[in-house]
């Protein structure tokens, strides 16, 4: 339920101009996803939500363009609590997550921008990443599973 909840959030704020909690509440509400202000206060913590931009919004950490050394800690984060399983067929590369956590690290995935990877696409436990050629999709499961240790 946290991981659905929280990739609604991080798709409400990437889509549309949210100012306050409240705002973020009612939308999340409109979701299916009764929140109290506490859990959406937590929430908006974990996902490294601030407010910026001309309209002093939410925004997600890669919308405000973090640092390189960022986007890796929440990736190798992301990989400790979602990964379960990866395997590799040519340059292609399978990852396995639990039910619904799939979608957040895809988005994590998506905002390190490692050179190994060409595109991802998530579903709700797998995510399909796809690598220039069978040398960097080679390094890249090397990557991924010393970050998930």
């Amino acid at each position: 339920m946290k991981v659905r909840r929280q990739a609604a959030i991080l798709e409400i704020v990437q889509r549309e101009s949210i100012r306050s909690q409240e705002q973020l509440r009612r939308r999340v509400r409109g979701q299916g996803f009764d929140v109290t202000q506490a859990t959406l206060s937590r929430d908006i913590r974990e996902l490294g939500l601030v407010k910026g931009g001309a309209d002093r919004a939410y925004q997600a950490p890669g919308q405000t363009g973090p640092p390189q050394a960022s986007a890796t800690t929440m990736l190798q984060r992301a990989l400790v609590d979602y990964l379960a399983r990866v395997d590799r067929v040519q340059q292609m590369v399978l990852l396995r997550t639990g039910p619904g956590q799939a979608q957040l690290l895809g988005v994590t995935l998506d905002r390190a921008r490692l050179p190994e990877i060409v595109g991802t696409i998530a579903g709700d436990d797998t995510i399909l990443v796809i690598a220039p050629d069978v040398r960097r999709a080679r390094a890249l499961v090397k990557r991924l599973e010393e970050f998930a240790e």
